[in-house]
């Protein structure tokens, strides 16, 4: 029978990078091994899981704001485990607004 694992939530940092255009987030998960580690990440959102020998750190995080989840990079170092992600300019999916008249039209005379 397998035995289920402690969940603990790991240390978190979350700051802007220098440039102020990328999130990074700083997780101390000691003892986990690199290929258990389970990253997922959306644009408002990531969560993460980790074994390590008998405990499992477990995080979900919302995002206050939007991120190019396509454009992370992570590494995991002496049980820190850094990702990087650049924030998402909010009007780079915008639509252009097509404005019609109200149907009265101004005449100069």
């Amino acid at each position: 029978m397998k035995t289920e694992l402690i969940k603990v939530i790991p240390g978190l940092i979350a700051y802007a990078g220098s440039k102020k255009n990328t999130l990074i987030l700083e997780f101390a998960i000691p003892g986990a091994p690199t290929d258990t580690i389970d990253v997922k990440i959306l644009e408002d959102c990531i969560r993460l899981t980790a074994p390590a020998r008998d405990i499992e750190y477990v995080c979900a995080l919302a995002l206050s704001w939007p991120v190019k989840f396509e454009i992370v990079e992570a590494t995991y170092e002496k049980g820190l485990l850094r990702i990087e992600v650049p924030f998402k300019n909010q009007i780079e999916d915008s639509v252009k607004v097509i404005i019609k008249s109200g149907g009265m039209e101004t005449k100069i005379e």
